[in-house]
């Protein structure tokens, strides 16, 4: 079964943040979906919100840059939501853009291992296990969560390089691949991962969250193509999609067969209408796709 989302873009002020997730959950969508950019909103903050504002929407973030974070602060933070919200929330880690990185001061240099000690010490820890780690960006001593959640939430991390997807194949629970991404681009991420992992995991589900630019309405081929060209992706075929329910539900669908397991519709980032957008892909597009 597919999964369905949409993202709210943190170009939208926060105080916007509660009528989108009233409509997410009242319309039906599957997943909600929040970015921790900088210097925008946080994603822990807004995933709280969205979490005690609604009822059954589950709400992801994707991802939190982990030079930012401490593992252990996170591991609380995601425990907390887990015991307070059990099972509505996705989780999401990653390189953070590097640019905005060295901007705070917290580029690493060697963002792999980095991502690699973090993955396994967030997992142990939210496993409830106390853990002491001598890495080479992780440090910790005998640290374990007073309160774990019940079950421990997967963790999945972002991915693009085949580096970083080898690794995300290796020690994390799902990949989440950014809307730069083709429908070929999946399938090699896929198989990239796939050839990673161990044998006795390589057989089972693997999630992998692909976002996949989308607008809707008499300006929306506009739209998108602008948005390409300021991120400089305007030279990557077949990325984004303009049209009707029907064209970006069948877009969707190329993209699932591709591999995705969840397809998360990336509004662009002057989308006039957010709490419409949320409305149009749980009540037209959502039909139209198995």
């Amino acid at each position: 079964m597919t999964t369905l989302g949409v993202v709210f873009r943190p170009q939208h002020p926060p105080e916007r943040l509660r009528e989108v997730v009233r409509a997410a959950d009242e319309s039906g969508l599957d997943e909600l979906w929040l970015w921790e950019d900088c210097f925008l909103e946080g994603g822990i903050a807004t995933a709280a919100a969205a979490l005690a504002w609604s009822e059954r929407v589950r709400v992801g973030v994707g991802v939190l840059p982990v030079p930012l974070r401490n593992v252990a602060i996170t591991a609380m933070e995601l425990a907390t939501l887990e015991r307070m919200f059990p099972g509505r929330g996705i989780w999401g880690v990653g390189h953070g853009v590097q640019d905005w990185m060295g901007q705070v001061g917290e580029r690493v240099a060697s963002p792999i291992t980095l991502l690699r000690e973090y993955l396994e010490a967030l997992r142990a820890l939210l496993a409830g296990q106390r853990i002491t780690v001598r890495g080479r960006y992780i440090q910790l001593d005998g640290v374990a969560l007073d309160w774990p959640p019940a079950a421990a939430p997967p963790i999945l991390a972002a991915a693009t390089g085949p580096r970083t997807l080898e690794l995300v194949g290796e020690a994390a629970d799902g990949v989440i691949l950014t809307s730069s991404t083709p429908a070929d681009g999946i399938r090699t991420a896929a198989g990239i991962m796939r050839a990673a992992r161990p044998e006795a995991l390589a057989a089972q589900p693997y999630p992998i969250v692909v976002y996949l630019l989308a607008a809707a309405g008499p300006d929306a081929a506009e739209r998108v193509a602008a948005e390409l060209r300021a991120e400089g992706h305007d030279g990557i075929p077949d990325i984004g999609v303009a049209g009707d329910a029907r064209a970006i539900a069948d877009t969707v669908i190329r993209w699932v067969e591709a591999g995705a397991t969840s397809v998360i519709l990336q509004p662009t980032a002057d989308e006039p209408d957010p709490v419409g957008f949320v409305r149009f892909t749980a009540e037209q597009v959502g039909p139209l796709v198995p």
